[in-house]
């Protein structure tokens, strides 16, 4: 019986913090019929993670308190693609 060894996955990492700068390049094209896409390079807290997108402009703003998920590439820090959402306080929610 074969049965893969998901321990041996790099467990993905999760963040949360203030969104301080937003970097957009792009658009990029790899190959023939792949759509465009933007690199945004996102400092939250400090510290600088890169987020691959089809938009150019995404649904976070400067200032909003941001969650997501990422994976340690190398030496650079990358969001996992639909991850990246805003952090809602409970007990605000309601009001």
């Amino acid at each position: 019986m074969n049965r893969r060894n998901f321990s041996r996955r790099p467990q993905k990492q999760q963040a949360r913090g203030e969104l301080t700068s937003i970097e957009t390049d792009g658009p990029h094209r790899e190959w023939l019929g792949m759509p465009d896409y933007f690199i945004h390079t996102l400092t939250v807290d400090g510290e600088e993670y890169s987020y691959l997108s089809a938009d150019e402009v995404l649904d976070v703003k400067i200032g909003d308190t941001v969650v997501f998920r990422y994976q340690i590439v190398g030496t650079s820090k990358r969001i996992d693609k639909r991850s990246l959402g805003l952090w809602i306080d409970p007990a605000t929610y309601n009001s």
